[in-house]
């Protein structure tokens, strides 16, 4: 019987949001050495980019107002804090230029920055960036992924392509497989 591990998938608006469904059927292949328990979280933004009939029906998709569904007083489940106690793992693929800018300065405005903020330093937290090369480019991202990653959290590198927009250059997200054999293998690694 195979190890079962529990995986948080969080998208953000970004247009490599259009992947999600790849990710989570590739990361569902009966060949991996996991059986990957999945819940989606999406922002706002990633919805323009999927749609949500699209994700399979045992996959639950959790938006910003499911956030206020499960409480209503103190002593309810706080659904930010039981997502982060569920998963094994967070990934954020794809993580926007915006959303990466929140979680390198603490904002926690939405269902995935609150599962963040709570996140458990002790698990795995995989983040793989996708933006336009400009915004790749500029300084701070570097500067934000650094950040990120100095907290031990592991980034799954952009590579070079030609974006959605025409442009060719650094920022598309890192290719599906690549992404689920780094999940694969971040269990294999030693605590």
């Amino acid at each position: 019987i195979k190890p079962e591990r529990n995986v948080l998938i969080a998208a953000t608006g970004s247009v490599a949001t259009i992947k999600l469904v790849q990710l989570i059927s590739e990361l569902s292949n009966e060949q991996l050495d996991y059986k990957f328990n999945i819940k989606v979280l999406i922002t706002e933004h990633a919805k323009h980019f999927f749609e949500l009939e699209q994700v399979p029906e045992n996959v639950p998709i959790l938006h910003n107002r499911d956030e206020w569904l499960t409480w209503n007083k103190r002593g309810d489940p706080v659904l930010h804090i039981e997502l982060g106690k569920w998963a094994d793992m967070l990934l954020i693929a794809p993580l926007s230029a915006n959303s990466l800018a929140k979680i390198a300065t603490g904002i926690c405005d939405n269902l995935v920055m609150c599962v963040v903020r709570a996140w458990d330093l002790q698990k795995p937290f995989l983040f793989a960036p996708a933006m336009n090369t400009r915004m790749y480019d500029h300084p701070i991202t570097r500067e934000q992924i650094d950040k990120l990653v100095s907290w031990g959290y592991k980034e799954i590198p952009c590579i070079s392509k030609t974006l959605m927009c025409g442009d060719t250059g650094n920022g598309a997200m890192a290719e599906v497989t690549s992404i689920v054999k780094r999940v694969v293998a971040a269990f294999k690694e030693p605590v």
